[in-house]
Protein backbone atom coordinates (compact mmCIF):
# COMPACT_ATOMS: atom_id res chain seq x y z
CA UNK A 1 0.00 0.00 0.00
CA UNK A 2 1.28 3.27 -0.96
CA UNK A 3 2.46 5.80 1.22
CA UNK A 4 -0.68 8.33 -0.07
CA UNK A 5 -3.28 5.81 1.25
CA UNK A 6 -1.75 5.02 4.61
CA UNK A 7 -0.94 8.59 5.37
CA UNK A 8 -2.36 11.10 7.40
CA UNK A 9 -4.69 13.85 5.48
CA UNK A 10 -3.39 16.10 7.67
CA UNK A 11 -0.08 17.53 8.36
CA UNK A 12 1.49 16.54 12.24
CA UNK A 13 1.96 20.30 12.42
CA UNK A 14 -1.45 21.25 11.94
CA UNK A 15 -2.88 18.09 13.80
CA UNK A 16 -0.72 19.54 16.70
CA UNK A 17 -2.04 23.40 16.41
CA UNK A 18 -5.54 21.75 15.86
CA UNK A 19 -4.33 20.00 19.76
CA UNK A 20 -3.94 23.64 20.52
CA UNK A 21 -7.44 24.71 19.75
CA UNK A 22 -9.06 21.97 21.56
CA UNK A 23 -7.11 22.70 25.12
CA UNK A 24 -8.17 26.68 24.50
CA UNK A 25 -11.67 25.18 23.94
CA UNK A 26 -11.38 23.40 27.12
CA UNK A 27 -9.92 26.07 28.99
CA UNK A 28 -12.48 28.66 27.67
CA UNK A 29 -15.24 26.36 29.43
CA UNK A 30 -13.26 25.65 32.30
CA UNK A 31 -12.40 29.50 33.12
CA UNK A 32 -16.99 29.58 33.28
CA UNK A 33 -17.08 26.76 35.27
CA UNK A 34 -18.89 24.87 32.40
CA UNK A 35 -18.92 21.45 32.57
CA UNK A 36 -17.45 18.91 30.48
CA UNK A 37 -19.49 15.71 29.27
CA UNK A 38 -19.61 12.41 27.15
CA UNK A 39 -22.91 11.08 25.67
CA UNK A 40 -23.23 7.88 23.51
CA UNK A 41 -22.73 8.22 19.92
CA UNK A 42 -24.72 4.96 19.34
CA UNK A 43 -28.65 5.89 20.03
CA UNK A 44 -31.86 3.58 19.78
CA UNK A 45 -33.34 6.80 17.97
CA UNK A 46 -32.52 8.55 15.16
CA UNK A 47 -33.88 12.46 14.18
CA UNK A 48 -37.09 12.62 12.13
CA UNK A 49 -35.20 16.70 10.50
CA UNK A 50 -35.79 16.13 7.04
CA UNK A 51 -32.41 17.32 6.24
CA UNK A 52 -30.60 14.97 8.25
CA UNK A 53 -30.03 11.39 6.98
CA UNK A 54 -28.15 8.77 9.70
CA UNK A 55 -25.71 5.73 10.01
CA UNK A 56 -27.70 2.67 11.10
CA UNK A 57 -26.12 -0.27 12.51
CA UNK A 58 -27.18 -3.55 15.23
CA UNK A 59 -26.27 -4.31 18.60
CA UNK A 60 -26.53 -8.34 18.74
CA UNK A 61 -26.13 -9.62 22.05
CA UNK A 62 -27.36 -11.77 24.86
CA UNK A 63 -30.05 -9.86 25.48
CA UNK A 64 -30.66 -8.76 21.74
CA UNK A 65 -30.50 -12.00 19.79
CA UNK A 66 -32.94 -10.41 17.37
CA UNK A 67 -30.85 -7.36 16.85
CA UNK A 68 -31.48 -3.54 18.14
CA UNK A 69 -31.18 -1.48 15.59
CA UNK A 70 -28.68 1.69 16.54
CA UNK A 71 -27.84 5.06 15.06
CA UNK A 72 -24.47 7.12 14.29
CA UNK A 73 -25.70 10.61 16.22
CA UNK A 74 -26.17 13.58 14.03
CA UNK A 75 -25.25 15.90 17.26
CA UNK A 76 -25.43 15.02 20.96
CA UNK A 77 -28.74 16.56 21.20
CA UNK A 78 -30.99 15.08 23.21
CA UNK A 79 -28.71 13.13 25.03
CA UNK A 80 -27.16 16.50 26.22
CA UNK A 81 -30.62 17.75 26.92
CA UNK A 82 -31.56 15.07 28.88
CA UNK A 83 -28.53 16.09 31.33
CA UNK A 84 -29.87 19.33 31.67
CA UNK A 85 -33.27 17.75 32.31
CA UNK A 86 -31.47 15.51 35.02
CA UNK A 87 -30.12 19.30 36.82
CA UNK A 88 -26.53 18.98 35.21
CA UNK A 89 -26.36 22.81 34.64
CA UNK A 90 -24.16 24.69 32.36
CA UNK A 91 -22.55 21.69 30.08
CA UNK A 92 -20.46 21.13 26.85
CA UNK A 93 -18.92 18.93 24.61
CA UNK A 94 -16.46 17.95 22.25
CA UNK A 95 -17.33 15.15 20.64
CA UNK A 96 -17.62 13.02 16.90
CA UNK A 97 -20.66 13.29 14.88
CA UNK A 98 -22.14 11.43 11.69
CA UNK A 99 -23.73 12.22 8.72
CA UNK A 100 -24.86 10.47 5.92
CA UNK A 101 -24.59 13.18 3.48
CA UNK A 102 -22.01 14.53 0.88
CA UNK A 103 -18.00 15.13 1.39
CA UNK A 104 -16.28 17.76 -0.03
CA UNK A 105 -14.39 20.54 0.83
CA UNK A 106 -16.47 21.19 4.22
CA UNK A 107 -17.86 18.21 4.65
CA UNK A 108 -17.11 14.90 6.14
CA UNK A 109 -19.03 12.40 7.13
CA UNK A 110 -17.72 11.78 10.59
CA UNK A 111 -16.73 15.18 12.25
CA UNK A 112 -16.12 16.86 15.75
CA UNK A 113 -18.61 19.11 17.45
CA UNK A 114 -18.81 21.53 20.09
CA UNK A 115 -21.87 21.57 21.39
CA UNK A 116 -22.61 23.86 24.65
CA UNK A 117 -25.61 24.46 26.64
CA UNK A 118 -26.34 27.58 28.97
CA UNK A 119 -29.36 27.54 31.34
CA UNK A 120 -30.93 31.10 32.08
CA UNK A 121 -29.40 32.13 28.58
CA UNK A 122 -31.28 33.46 25.84
CA UNK A 123 -29.67 33.11 22.07
CA UNK A 124 -28.71 36.59 22.29
CA UNK A 125 -26.42 36.23 25.84
CA UNK A 126 -25.50 33.14 23.83
CA UNK A 127 -24.19 34.97 20.78
CA UNK A 128 -21.83 37.14 23.37
CA UNK A 129 -20.30 34.10 24.57
CA UNK A 130 -19.83 32.41 21.09
CA UNK A 131 -18.51 35.61 20.29
CA UNK A 132 -16.30 35.70 22.73
CA UNK A 133 -14.73 31.94 22.24
CA UNK A 134 -14.01 33.01 18.69
CA UNK A 135 -12.05 35.89 19.28
CA UNK A 136 -9.64 34.48 21.68
CA UNK A 137 -9.27 31.04 19.33
CA UNK A 138 -9.41 33.51 16.10
CA UNK A 139 -8.21 36.75 17.18
CA UNK A 140 -10.60 37.55 15.03
CA UNK A 141 -12.90 41.47 15.18
CA UNK A 142 -15.91 40.88 17.29
CA UNK A 143 -19.11 39.69 15.49
CA UNK A 144 -21.33 41.50 13.90
CA UNK A 145 -25.18 40.88 13.69
CA UNK A 146 -28.44 40.72 11.32
CA UNK A 147 -31.84 39.47 11.27
CA UNK A 148 -32.35 37.00 9.08
CA UNK A 149 -35.52 39.20 7.63
CA UNK A 150 -32.93 41.84 7.25
CA UNK A 151 -30.49 39.88 5.29
CA UNK A 152 -32.96 39.23 2.46
CA UNK A 153 -33.67 42.72 2.53
CA UNK A 154 -30.41 44.34 2.19
CA UNK A 155 -28.74 41.69 -0.11
CA UNK A 156 -32.15 40.78 -2.66
CA UNK A 157 -34.62 43.39 -1.81
CA UNK A 158 -37.18 40.87 -0.26
CA UNK A 159 -39.18 40.21 2.74
CA UNK A 160 -38.62 36.34 3.45
CA UNK A 161 -41.27 36.77 6.03
CA UNK A 162 -43.99 37.96 3.42
CA UNK A 163 -43.34 36.98 0.29
CA UNK A 164 -45.10 34.37 -1.91
CA UNK A 165 -43.64 31.14 -3.35
CA UNK A 166 -44.51 32.47 -7.34
CA UNK A 167 -43.05 35.70 -6.39
CA UNK A 168 -39.94 33.55 -4.90
CA UNK A 169 -39.33 30.82 -7.77
CA UNK A 170 -39.23 34.20 -9.87
CA UNK A 171 -37.04 35.58 -7.55
CA UNK A 172 -34.83 32.54 -8.19
CA UNK A 173 -35.04 32.26 -11.45
CA UNK A 174 -33.35 35.80 -12.05
CA UNK A 175 -30.11 34.46 -10.01
CA UNK A 176 -30.27 31.48 -12.21
CA UNK A 177 -32.00 28.50 -10.37
CA UNK A 178 -34.83 28.53 -12.33
CA UNK A 179 -34.58 24.94 -13.22
CA UNK A 180 -34.17 23.91 -9.31
CA UNK A 181 -37.27 25.93 -8.32
CA UNK A 182 -39.61 24.99 -11.17
CA UNK A 183 -40.70 21.76 -9.19
CA UNK A 184 -40.29 23.07 -5.51
CA UNK A 185 -43.61 22.84 -4.08
CA UNK A 186 -42.43 24.62 -0.54
CA UNK A 187 -40.95 28.10 0.32
CA UNK A 188 -38.21 27.04 2.80
CA UNK A 189 -35.82 25.07 0.07
CA UNK A 190 -36.07 28.24 -2.04
CA UNK A 191 -35.21 30.48 0.91
CA UNK A 192 -32.44 28.08 2.19
CA UNK A 193 -31.05 28.15 -1.92
CA UNK A 194 -30.83 31.87 -2.11
CA UNK A 195 -29.57 32.55 1.54
CA UNK A 196 -27.22 29.81 0.86
CA UNK A 197 -25.83 31.15 -2.71
CA UNK A 198 -26.79 34.62 -3.08
CA UNK A 199 -26.37 35.91 0.68
CA UNK A 200 -23.69 33.68 2.43
CA UNK A 201 -20.93 34.84 0.29
CA UNK A 202 -22.06 38.34 0.94
CA UNK A 203 -21.82 37.87 5.55
CA UNK A 204 -18.94 37.61 7.63
CA UNK A 205 -16.48 38.37 5.43
CA UNK A 206 -14.39 40.36 7.63
CA UNK A 207 -15.73 39.43 10.90
CA UNK A 208 -17.95 36.88 11.92
CA UNK A 209 -21.80 37.39 11.76
CA UNK A 210 -24.69 36.21 13.14
CA UNK A 211 -27.70 36.25 11.45
CA UNK A 212 -30.76 35.43 13.83
CA UNK A 213 -34.38 35.37 13.85
CA UNK A 214 -34.87 32.24 11.35
CA UNK A 215 -38.72 31.92 10.07
CA UNK A 216 -40.57 30.00 12.51
CA UNK A 217 -40.82 27.14 10.05
CA UNK A 218 -37.34 26.83 10.34
CA UNK A 219 -37.25 26.97 13.82
CA UNK A 220 -36.64 23.08 14.40
CA UNK A 221 -35.95 22.94 18.24
CA UNK A 222 -36.02 26.74 18.62
CA UNK A 223 -38.78 28.89 20.96
CA UNK A 224 -40.78 31.25 19.06
CA UNK A 225 -39.99 34.39 19.37
CA UNK A 226 -42.61 36.24 22.26
CA UNK A 227 -42.90 39.77 20.24
CA UNK A 228 -43.37 38.51 16.46
CA UNK A 229 -44.48 34.44 15.90
CA UNK A 230 -43.04 34.60 12.75
CA UNK A 231 -39.32 34.07 13.69
CA UNK A 232 -38.15 32.10 16.21
CA UNK A 233 -35.16 31.96 18.64
CA UNK A 234 -32.70 30.36 16.20
CA UNK A 235 -29.26 32.05 14.96
CA UNK A 236 -26.46 31.24 12.74
CA UNK A 237 -22.92 32.06 12.74
CA UNK A 238 -20.78 32.88 9.11
CA UNK A 239 -17.64 33.51 8.87
CA UNK A 240 -15.14 33.82 6.21
CA UNK A 241 -17.14 31.78 3.83
CA UNK A 242 -18.68 29.27 6.23
CA UNK A 243 -21.33 28.28 8.15
CA UNK A 244 -19.41 27.52 11.76
CA UNK A 245 -22.77 27.25 14.27
CA UNK A 246 -26.59 26.80 14.63
CA UNK A 247 -27.96 27.62 17.80
CA UNK A 248 -30.98 27.95 19.59
CA UNK A 249 -33.30 29.93 22.60
CA UNK A 250 -34.14 25.78 22.78
CA UNK A 251 -37.43 24.44 23.07
CA UNK A 252 -38.92 23.36 26.29
CA UNK A 253 -42.12 22.44 25.95
CA UNK A 254 -43.04 18.91 25.25
CA UNK A 255 -46.25 18.76 23.72
CA UNK A 256 -45.11 21.62 20.99
CA UNK A 257 -41.82 19.63 20.50
CA UNK A 258 -43.81 15.91 19.82
CA UNK A 259 -46.26 18.21 17.21
CA UNK A 260 -42.79 19.25 15.36
CA UNK A 261 -41.78 16.15 15.02
CA UNK A 262 -44.97 14.79 13.62
CA UNK A 263 -44.72 17.76 11.35
CA UNK A 264 -41.23 16.52 10.16
CA UNK A 265 -42.78 13.04 9.25
CA UNK A 266 -45.54 14.27 7.45
CA UNK A 267 -43.06 16.51 4.78
CA UNK A 268 -40.71 13.40 4.78
CA UNK A 269 -43.98 11.64 3.85
CA UNK A 270 -44.26 14.33 1.10
CA UNK A 271 -41.07 14.17 0.13
CA UNK A 272 -40.64 9.97 -0.16
CA UNK A 273 -38.21 10.12 2.86
CA UNK A 274 -39.48 7.40 5.39
CA UNK A 275 -40.88 7.94 8.40
CA UNK A 276 -38.75 8.08 11.25
CA UNK A 277 -40.13 7.46 15.38
CA UNK A 278 -39.96 10.01 17.52
CA UNK A 279 -37.28 9.51 20.36
CA UNK A 280 -39.32 8.95 23.44
CA UNK A 281 -36.43 8.99 25.63
CA UNK A 282 -35.78 12.83 24.64
CA UNK A 283 -39.57 13.78 24.83
CA UNK A 284 -39.81 12.08 28.47
CA UNK A 285 -36.59 14.56 29.24
CA UNK A 286 -38.78 17.75 28.12
CA UNK A 287 -41.90 16.30 30.24
CA UNK A 288 -39.60 16.53 33.02
CA UNK A 289 -38.89 19.66 32.69
CA UNK A 290 -36.07 21.39 30.46
CA UNK A 291 -35.02 24.52 32.37
CA UNK A 292 -34.90 27.80 29.81
CA UNK A 293 -31.66 27.58 28.76
CA UNK A 294 -29.82 28.27 25.03
CA UNK A 295 -27.51 26.00 23.20
CA UNK A 296 -25.01 25.74 19.97
CA UNK A 297 -23.49 23.43 18.12
CA UNK A 298 -19.97 24.76 16.55
CA UNK A 299 -17.77 22.69 13.80
CA UNK A 300 -14.66 21.88 15.55
CA UNK A 301 -12.85 21.25 11.97
CA UNK A 302 -14.25 24.51 10.33
CA UNK A 303 -12.89 26.26 13.29
CA UNK A 304 -9.53 24.90 12.84
CA UNK A 305 -9.63 25.68 9.28
CA UNK A 306 -10.39 29.39 9.78
CA UNK A 307 -7.58 28.66 13.01
CA UNK A 308 -4.47 27.02 10.52
CA UNK A 309 -5.82 28.87 7.01
CA UNK A 310 -6.32 25.64 5.41
CA UNK A 311 -8.74 25.27 2.66
CA UNK A 312 -10.51 21.88 2.83
CA UNK A 313 -11.49 19.94 5.97
CA UNK A 314 -9.01 16.71 5.14
CA UNK A 315 -6.25 19.04 5.94
CA UNK A 316 -7.32 19.39 9.51
CA UNK A 317 -8.56 16.33 10.58
CA UNK A 318 -6.35 12.76 10.65
CA UNK A 319 -7.69 10.79 8.02
CA UNK A 320 -10.82 12.31 6.15
CA UNK A 321 -13.11 9.26 4.63
CA UNK A 322 -11.11 8.20 1.96
CA UNK A 323 -8.47 7.40 4.06
CA UNK A 324 -10.44 6.38 6.88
Amino acid sequence: MSKALWAPSAQIETLKQRASVLASIRAFFAAREVMEVETPCLSQASVTDVHLATFATEFIGPSYAKGLPLYLQTSPEFAMKRLLAAGSGAIFQIGKAFRNEESGRHHNPEFTMLEWYRPGFDEFALMDEIDCLMQEILSCEQATRISYQDAFKTYLGVDPLAIEIDELKSLCAKYGYEEIAATEQFIDPLLQLLFCMEIEPQIGKDAPCFVYHFPASQAALAQLNDVDPRVAGRFELYYQGMELANGFNELTDVSEQSKRFDEDNNMRIKMGLPKVDKDQRFLAALESGLPTCAGVALGIDRLVMLATGKGSIKEVIAFDVERA
